[in-house]
Parts: structure tokens; C-alpha cells; sequence
């Protein structure tokens, strides 16, 4: 049996980040034989997922205390108490806190405060990322938006963005710890701002720390809203090579009518439109997006809007979730498509996905392309492309191919 805090981490790239916070956090209070469950609430999927590894994971190691945190703890604290597996329930706040896993503090079963009443947001200087090439740096925390689908405000809070110092401080300290790759996650990327002095947009941020790290070799952006990137993230893609042509938005539907029962804040135009803008303004720059299959009252004819919207705004990477209805949403009290329609429209959305990412792959071939490598000659390049480059490579790094061929899911490259 294993002394040290061990964290499973389910959901988001903000997730994994806080995971590794999570780590030290338990560390420094001298936490052991302790494993740690960073739940996601965005599927019901993701919370059964939670429940067969505490379960797993028990059978396996009877001795280890069990501690679930994460958005589906913080929603709905009671239900994970409920499980015989589980010690301890901590909310997205507490869960940061070292206080919250001291050794002598008597604590409760479920410590998980009201998130709607957090207004700030603290950087957290963390040393790495245990198994990945690139590094996480959180700049933004809750939501603001009540699309009914959405359970995550719940579980986040409202928007709250990181001080500029300390985000500018996490990034000089992954680049000195190796990392040549940074992402910038939170959970409404672009409201970043809106609560700090000045209101600065995330452009202006972005722009601000590619200048105070100047040895940071290349920067990438989370999941941003397509109705609110903003004019100094626009240009930025245009005249900072530092900043990858890699974008994924958070679309969810191609049909103009869900777009406005989901509460969104964007049509298909605007989609197609910012994806135009910024292709003329980076040719390279590829897209990737989320998608939500079978939302309640989606017809025939709806769901072939979305598909089409793939072509229409040159969308190459795809995510795709079939609905999933959540408690307490506007959503989950309209009229629901049948669970399997929702699956074979998933399943169709994949493989239009297949389709555009095997069309992308076969246009790499002959190009060359930088590729941050994540072990054994295995990594992605600038536009997020699965690149396999031959030789043998050590450690984390940055390399250049020229791709040979592909098999429609991998690029294989050579080194220049």
C-alpha cells in the first residue's frame, strides 16, 4: 500500500490543473494513504465514472481513506457521503486548502461552503505535471452564463479571474521547470478580466504575459466562447507566432433555434464568421469544438444544421457529448429526444469529426511542423495534430518534422 496522496482526476483541463494543487496542498498537510477523486458534474457519465473507480479502487486497497471533491461534490455533497467508500466530501474551495486536510483538525464528513459567495481568485505556484508535456496555468474560475444544460456554474461559482503578477509568475516557473508548452485554462476563458482593476480583456492579458516571458517558447488557449473573443486576441493570432493556430470553441449546436434554447450566446453566422476572420487573419489555424448531440426538441433537420456547420466553418478536431440531462437545469424539463437517437447522432458527429481530422492529416503530408514532443518521439504539433516523429528523443522538447504520411489519426514524421 502506497504512503503518498493519490488523485484521480475526471473532467476538465481546469480539473487536471487543480489536481496537481490538490497533490501538494494534501502533501504539505502530511496527508497519506489517502486517495483523492476530482469529480466532473457535466455528464451523468462522468459522475458514474466517479463511482466505479471508488469502488474499484476500495476493493483493491482497503486500508485508503477516500476523499471525493470536484464540481459533482460540490453540487451535491450529501449523495457522495452516501457511498460506503467514501470518508470525506470537500468543495472546490476547500479542496485547494491545505487547512482542509490537516491531520489534527477535527473535520467534518462534508466541509463544501456556498461557491456563489467567492468573489476572488488566487494563482497557486505548483512545480509540474506529473506525465504531461505541457503545463497548465489557470487564469479564470466560475461562470457567469446559465445555459440550461449547465450544471458547472453550481458547481464553480461566478467568473473570477487570476491577477495578471500571478499568472505571469506560474508561467516563469513551468518554463524554468522544462515545460516549452503552456496552456491557459478556466472555465469562461473569455470573461477573464471583467473583475480585476482596469477590466482587462484576455487578449490584453495574453499579450501582456507573452511579453513579460519572453522564454516561453509556445502558448495555448483552452475552450473559448465564439460570440466573445475579443479584437486584441484576434490580432494577437495574427502577429505572435508564440500563440498557437489552435482554437477550440465551445459551440454545442450548428442550429440557430437550440443555439437559443441551449442560452447561448451565439448564432452559426457568428461561428462561421469568427472562424473566417480568423483563418484570413492566420491561415494555419486550425479549430476544434464542442458539440452536444440530441438536445432536447432537436429535429431531423436541426441536427443537420450542426452538421453542416463542421464544413461551413472548417472545424477539424471534435468533441462530441451526447446529451446528458441534468438536474435542476431548464434543459432537463423540455421535451428529450430518446437516449438512443441521441447516441446514433453522437456517433454521426464523430465520424463526420473522423472524416475532417483524416482530411487535415493527409494535407500535413509533405509540410514541415513543429512538434512538442510527450515521450518516445510521441506529441502534437502547433494545430494540436497527433504527430509521431521517428528517433529516439528523451525528455521533453520541441522538434521539427517534415510528415511522410498519415493513417488518418496519426501524422509520421521525420526530423529536420
Amino acid at each position: 500500500m502506497t504512503e503518498k496522496v493519490e488523485v484521480i482526476t475526471l473532467g476538465c483541463r481546469l480539473n487536471t490543473y487543480e489536481s496537481e494543487v490538490i497533490k501538494k496542498k494534501a502533501s504539505d498537510a502530511g496527508v497519506s494513504k489517502t486517495l483523492i477523486i476530482n469529480t466532473c458534474a457535466v455528464t451523468a457519465e462522468a459522475e458514474r465514472q466517479a463511482r466505479q473507480i471508488i469502488r474499484r479502487e476500495k476493493r483493491k486497497k482497503p486500508d485508503v481513506d477516500i476523499i471525493v471533491t470536484g464540481c459533482s461534490a460540490q453540487i451535491n455533497p450529501q449523495k457522495w457521503l452516501k457511498i460506503p467508500e467514501v470518508n470525506r466530501v470537500l468543495g472546490n474551495v476547500e479542496k485547494l486548502q491545505s487547512s482542509s486536510y490537516l491531520t489534527s483538525q477535527d473535520h467534518p464528513l462534508a466541509a463544501v461552503n456556498d461557491i456563489m459567495s467567492v468573489r476572488e481568485q488566487a494563482g497557486h505556484l505548483i512545480s509540474g505535471f506529473e506525465g504531461r508535456a505541457r503545463a497548465f496555468v489557470q487564469v479564470q474560475q466560475g461562470c457567469d452564463h446559465r445555459c440550461t444544460f449547465c450544471v458547472i456554474p453550481f458547481g464553480r461559482g461566478n467568473s473570477r479571474s487570476v491577477p495578471l503578477g500571478d499568472i505571469v509568475a506560474e508561467a516563469r516557473t513551468q518554463v524554468a521547470n522544462g515545460y516549452r508548452e503552456i496552456v491557459l485554462t478556466g472555465v469562461d476563458l473569455t470573461s477573464y478580466g471583467h473583475d480585476l482593476p482596469g477590466n482587462p480583456s484576455l487578449g490584453q492579458a495574453v499579450r501582456r504575459l507573452l511579453a513579460a516571458v519572453p522564454e516561453l517558447p509556445r502558448l495555448r488557449l483552452s475552450s473559448l466562447d465564439p460570440s466573445e473573443i475579443d479584437p486584441d486576441l484576434m490580432l494577437l493570432f495574427a502577429s505572435e507566432p508564440r500563440l498557437m493556430p489552435h482554437l477550440h470553441l465551445s459551440v454545442q449546436s450548428g442550429d440557430d433555434l437550440i443555439l437559443k434554447r441551449m442560452k447561448r450566446r451565439h448564432s452559426r453566422n457568428d461561428v462561421i464568421s469568427v472562424t473566417k476572420k480568423l483563418k484570413d487573419l492566420r491561415p494555419e489555424i486550425v479549430f476544434g469544438a464542442d458539440f452536444i448531440a440530441g438536445f432536447p426538441t432537436e429535429t431531423d433537420d436541426m441536427f443537420h444544421n450542426t452538421l453542416r456547420l463542421i464544413d461551413e466553418a472548417a472545424i477539424t478536431w471534435l468533441h462530441v457529448f451526447p446529451y446528458s440531462s441534468r438536474p435542476n437545469t431548464p434543459a432537463a424539463k423540455m421535451p428529450q429526444i430518446p437516449v438512443s437517437t441521441r447516441k446514433i447522432r453522437a456517433a454521426e458527429l464523430r465520424g463526420k469529426g473522423k472524416i475532417a481530422a483524416q482530411k487535415h492529416l493527409k494535407n500535413l503530408v509533405g509540410s514541415k511542423v513543429s512538434v512538442l514532443l510527450e515521450g518516445k518521439g510521441k506529441g502534437r504539433s502547433e494545430d494540436f495534430a497527433n504527430v509521431n516523429v521517428k528517433g529516439n528523443f528523451a525528455g521533453i522538447q520541441v522538434v521539427e518534422a517534415l510528415i511522410s504520411h498519415s493513417d488518418g489519426v496519426i501524422a509520421y514524421g521525420l526530423p529536420v
